[in-house]
């Protein structure tokens, strides 16, 4: 108490300490006080009361204790008395044994009249039942039943209640009351023949759907009254639990299954399309019976039977097991497409599980898969397989027909723009795109595997493309009036290869989610390139067949005198350019840079070889003015054919030569020559030499000269853009020539 006070004491000091921190506050200690004062008494107050209340609390406690106690001693005051009264009366209970056995006997008697008036009419109320069962009264016939059951149900329990050991009497009841039981099983017959064309009675007759389902609810509920009276008792009426509303459930299940089962009306002997009716018979079944489910017969079911949710399960089992059994046969490559489509995506879509008269009761979110993933996946690859091994026939058997038309007698088709074409990359991709469309209904994945499989058989079909084009081109050599069409067809199998590029193109445009150019693709692309190119290449080489005689008469003795050889050639090549006009981008452009080309190296190499040795300078004028003019021939037709394109750099190395032959001072012959090899840096030393030969006047000293100033200054040749010399060889005499003189020493006097 003392710690208490001076703890109270310290807490007061210090409150007060902070209420007269300032003078100005001394004014005011009497109203701090009277407020301390009522604060007290407030306190005081309020502890007064909590302790007022907790002795009425303790007064009240003690009272109801007491009373308690006053109570404990009352009964037991009582129990004393009940024991020694049930003492007394043992005796007499003993006694009352007889009354207890009459009164078994007597309420035995009573069931046996109450339900004596049944037991006298059973045969009747039996034929009156079996009557009510044939006539379809299931309802009346029930109720019948019910009352026979009952009656036996009662007697047989009397009977197990006053002596359960008595067998023979139990058997006498069984016996008189034997007609029940089949007429149980035969009003379960048709109990179930209505249920199984459920779906076909709700719609004809709802309220005999409605009659059996009460029936079966009746019964439920007898079983359940009867299985509680077994735990109590120990008896059970024969025939019981009947589980009807179990056998309901199964019944209903094969009527589900069977409905599934029975939609195969074909097989594939009497129908290739035997799948496809089949799979669709099924969605229509399946469809139109889960709405008949939800629209008419959730109303004949008590809602807690969860009807639809039934029917919607007992649907999707029997169709998985359906759609397994048909998985596991011997399926062609189109029936496993047919299978999986419908599979993957009919069965959820709005045309089945998903239709919309099945909202919202369908989650069909929540359906398990009707194939296990393996079973897909095993059906894919086969599928990949198959379709594999298909395409490849289909490929060659394309290819074969293509060949075929080769060897026609008439043009190719031209097509919109009048290029000319063949039917190939129509047949191939119109193969691929089914076969695509087909994968694309499965799923996303599916179709980028088979589009992968696709462009790889591309890969290889162009292989064979490629040697096919080859051997008609090597067939064509040992006969080239056969076939008569060749060029034309040469040309279409050039423009096949633009079709087959832009048709992969599209493919993969309109099949795959990925823009990345693949290894594949690089290889199919330059296959087709190197297909077109070598196809340009064979053509030219047929236009160069036709000049072969006329390009050999170019500077000659023949060719000086006035020879037409370029006159002809020009007009050749123009003819055949006409053809070549069909040939698609960018091929017929780089045709004719190549045919271009070839025809100044053709006319360079003529200058190489030394066919004509100019005997003064009168025939180096005529020859150097011929070949100008020859060379603006040249300009004019490859101008024509390329639409006006810049091509004359090739052109001008023939003036340039000429330059070189009509030069009249040899003192500047080397600073022409120079001149010539600046322009053409790939000219090489023994080109410079059969020029100097073909001029006919230059020493060897001024030759040795020449080579060897060239020698020390020539320009580095790696940067030609178009190289025109360095594909031309010169004749071996030429060469023997420039060795011999390059082997001497000869004073550089004119340097």
């Amino acid at each position: 108490m003392e710690e208490t006070n001076r703890e109270a004491v310290a807490t007061a000091v210090q409150r007060v300490a902070g209420m007269l921190q300032r003078s100005d506050q001394l004014d005011k200690v009497e109203q701090y006080r009277r407020r301390e004062a009522r604060k007290k008494a407030s306190v005081e107050a309020r502890l007064k009361a909590a302790i007022q209340s907790q002795l009425d609390g303790v007064r009240t406690g003690l009272t109801q204790l007491h009373n308690a106690l006053c109570d404990v001693k009352d009964i037991q005051n009582s129990l004393a008395d009940v024991s020694k009264d049930w003492r007394q009366s043992i005796n007499t209970i003993e006694n009352l044994k007889d009354v207890k056995d009459a009164v078994v006997q007597h309420s035995q008697l009573a069931s046996a009249v109450e339900n004596l008036k049944n037991i006298f009419s059973v045969p009747e109320i039996v034929q009156e039942t079996q009557n009510l069962i044939e006539q379809g009264e299931l309802l009346q016939a029930h109720r019948k039943l019910m009352d026979l059951e009952c009656s036996r149900d009662d007697l047989m329990y009397e009977q197990y209640r006053m002596d359960s050991k008595n067998v023979h009497d139990m058997n006498l009841i069984r016996g008189y009351f034997g007609q029940v039981q089949g007429l149980s099983e035969e009003l379960s017959k048709q109990l179930w023949m209505v249920l199984q064309r459920a779906v076909v009675t709700v719609r004809r007759d709802p309220t005999m759907l409605v009659s059996v389902v009460r029936i079966i609810e009746r019964e439920e509920k007898i079983d359940r009254r009867m299985l509680d009276r077994k735990k109590q008792t120990g008896f059970i009426p024969p025939g019981r639990p009947k589980c009807w509303k179990k056998r309901m459930n199964e019944v209903l299940e094969g009527t589900v299954s069977g409905r599934i089962e029975s939609t195969q009306s074909e097989t594939r002997e009497s129908d290739k399309m035997w799948l496809v009716r089949l799979l669709e018979i099924m969605r229509k079944y399946v469809l139109d019976d889960l709405i008949i489910v939800k629209n008419m017969m959730v109303q004949c079911f008590p809602p807690h039977y969860n009807t639809f949710q039934v029917f919607f399960d007992l649907y999707h089992k029997s169709v998985s097991a359906r759609v397994q059994e048909l998985a596991a046969e011997d399926l062609e490559a189109n029936e496993i497409v047919s299978l999986l489509t419908w599979v993957l995506n009919t069965y959820k879509s709005v045309e089945m599980m998903g239709d919309p008269d099945l909202q919202p009761e369908c989650d069909v979110k929540k359906l398990e898969p009707l194939l296990p993933d393996k079973v897909v996946d095993d059906l894919l690859g086969k599928y990949l397989k198959t379709f594999t091994s298909n395409i490849t026939g289909w490929l060659r058997k394309a290819l074969e027909t293509d060949k075929k038309d080769w060897q026609k007698e008439t043009e190719p088709e031209g097509d919109q723009n009048g290029y000319y074409q063949t039917t190939l990359p129509a047949i191939v991709f119109q193969m691929f795109e089914q076969n695509l469309q087909v994968a694309a209904q499965i799923n996303e994945t599916y179709k980028e595997q088979v589009l992968k499989v696709c462009l790889k058989q591309m890969n290889s079909f162009l292989v064979r493309y490629r040697e096919e084009a080859i051997c008609f081109k090597e067939e064509h050599l040992k006969d080239r009036q056969l076939p008569q069409c060749y060029v034309q067809y040469m040309i279409a199998i050039i423009n096949n290869c633009q079709t087959f590029k832009e048709s992969i193109n599209s493919l993969k445009r309109k099949y795959s989610q990925s823009s990345e150019s693949t290894q594949n693709d690089a290889a199919i692309d330059k296959l087709l390139n190197d297909v077109a190119r070598e196809g340009c290449q064979f053509l030219l080489d047929e236009v160069f067949l036709d000049l072969e005689h006329h390009l050999s008469e170019l500077l000659t003795r023949k060719w000086l005198s006035g020879s037409h050889a370029v006159d002809t050639i020009c007009v050749t090549v123009e003819d055949y350019f006409n053809d070549f006009s069909k040939i698609k981008k960018p091929y017929n452009q780089e045709m004719t840079s190549e045919a271009h080309r070839r025809v100044v190296v053709e006319y360079l190499k003529a200058i190489m070889q030394k066919r004509i040795s100019f005997k003064n300078a009168d025939e180096r004028k005529e020859g150097a003015d011929r070949m100008m003019k020859e060379a603006e021939q040249f300009k004019f037709l490859f101008r024509k054919l390329s639409a006006g394109e810049d091509s004359d750099r090739l052109c001008d190395s023939i003036s340039a030569i000429a330059e070189v032959f009509k030069l009249t001072d040899p003192a500047l012959l080397y600073l022409e020559v120079s001149t010539l090899v600046s322009k053409y840096p790939d000219i090489r030393e023994e080109h410079i030499v059969a020029l100097l030969a073909v001029r006919g006047d230059a020493s060897r000293e001024m030759r040795q000269m020449i080579i060897e100033t060239l020698n020390q200054n020539k320009p580095s040749s790696s940067s030609v853009s178009q190289p025109i010399f360095r594909d031309i060889t010169v004749p071996s005499s030429t060469m023997t020539t420039m060795t011999a003189m390059t082997s001497m020493t000869v004073p550089k006097l004119l340097k």
